[in-house]
């Protein structure tokens, strides 16, 4: 397998350096529009002799150059390591080339124009679903929201489906952490431009009897209670892809995806709302010398936050993703939580990489390998629940990062 990685930001340089241990594969191409940082993600692997990765430049909004770049570099997949923006090029352009294509996030959804927190206008994925036969008559695969979450959530959900459960009444998707960082009162952990993204749009939820539909921003409150430790953290309504990939696969009565934010994070976002920072238009700014440039509000916040990737060596605690069911099991009520915890100061001491990222990075990886041995196939745009669940959460455990599964106290 010959590997074209777009994006070498946290996420791509986690997926180097947990894709470096692994044999399935004969080449990666890191691809970042600033070669340096392209670069600085192959660093490690070419420092310890590993001659398979090499680093070039490519605007990952420019389809034609990528799929240029993969055909001169004859690459069978496009790994998209890149934000939501640049989804729907890079699909694209892998679909000109004739290549695979796996993505962590899929395209951008827009509200609904008159009620944005009732009805959904475009959900997230809907232009990547859309062209799904041609995937299918090119015989080529497109494996969407392949991340944590999406991802290792939705290989859980058909897990569930396929394995506990006879009935399910509700999967949720629940993620939450106790991450601290030294130094710093407002730091995400993850890309800014992806979170003000997906928190600040009207969230989806599923239900069986009505569709999708969408409610405000930050919506039903619960507090979770946590695994290994993180404990109790109060959860709210966020858009995010698995409420539109599972029920696609997954029988259920109802689909939610909630994230413990924290009271202060919600704040933040909500004030970056109303003072216009989280918009993506440009906007016109003059300078002392009268220069005037354009500039996106979001952009601008993102610039001024610390970078997630270079976090790590001040931050402590773990992250939760995961999975909570509810349903019956030979008549009876059943409910579990299946989930992945990973500790900052493993990922830190194993691979340099801060916990999110790295949890974030290794599901593509583990899903390129089953694609590259034959344990997965298929053509169309498909989710992770389009595929046997267990391959994956095995070769996730042989990975040295194992997932857990807890009964709940039903009520």
């Amino acid at each position: 397998m010959r590997i074209l990685l777009v994006g070498a930001g946290g996420v791509g340089t986690a997926i180097t350096r947990i894709a470096a241990r692994r044999d399935f594969f004969e080449r990666m191409v890191v691809a970042d529009y600033d070669l340096a940082r392209a670069e600085a993600a192959v660093a490690t692997a070419a420092a310890d002799g590993d001659q398979r990765f090499a680093a070039t430049c490519v605007d990952a909004s420019d389809e034609g150059a990528v799929a240029r770049l993969l055909a001169a570099e004859r690459c069978d997949v496009l790994l998209n390591a890149t934000d939501p923006r640049f989804v729907m090029p890079l699909f694209r352009a892998a679909h000109t080339a004739h290549a695979h294509y796996l993505d962590m996030a899929m395209s951008l959804s827009r509200p609904h124009p008159d009620l944005p927190y009732e009805q959904t206008g475009t959900k997230l994925g809907d232009e990547q679903f859309a062209v799904d036969d041609q995937w299918r008559r090119t015989g080529r695969l497109a494996l969407v929201g392949m991340g944590v979450e999406p991802g290792l959530s939705d290989v859980f959900a058909r897990y569930a489906a396929d394995e506990l459960f006879d009935t399910i009444e509700e999967i949720g998707v629940r993620d939450g952490a106790n991450l601290t960082v030294d130094g710093h009162d407002f730091a995400p952990s993850f890309s800014i431009w992806t979170t003000i993204e997906e928190c600040l749009n009207p969230p989806v939820v599923y239900e069986a009897d009505r569709g999708w539909f969408t409610t405000a921003p930050f919506s039903e409150p619960e507090v979770f209670d946590f695994p290994e430790g993180i404990g109790p953290v109060e959860c709210v309504n966020v858009e995010h892809e698995e409420v539109l990939l599972i029920p696609r696969w997954v029988k259920a009565d109802r689909v939610t995806f909630k994230y413990g934010l924290g009271a202060e994070f919600i704040t933040a976002l909500r004030v970056l709302h109303q003072i216009g920072l989280d918009r993506t238009d440009p906007v016109t700014v003059t300078a002392k010398d009268g220069t005037r440039v354009e500039v996106s509000p979001r952009d601008v916040v993102a610039a001024c936050l610390p970078d997630p990737a270079g976090l790590g060596d001040r931050m402590h605690g773990k992250t939760c993703a995961g999975t909570w069911v509810r349903g019956t099991r030979e008549g009876r009520p059943r409910e579990i939580y299946l989930y992945h915890v990973v500790d900052n100061a493993w990922s830190m001491q194993e691979y340099g990489c801060q916990a999110v990222v790295w949890q974030t990075a290794v599901n593509p990886v583990v899903a390129l390998e089953l694609i590259a041995n034959g344990r997965w196939s298929g053509a169309g745009v498909l989710g992770p629940e389009a595929f046997a669940p267990r391959p994956f959460l095995d070769l996730l455990t042989a990975y040295g990062s194992p997932w857990g599964i807890r009964e709940q106290q039903s009520v």
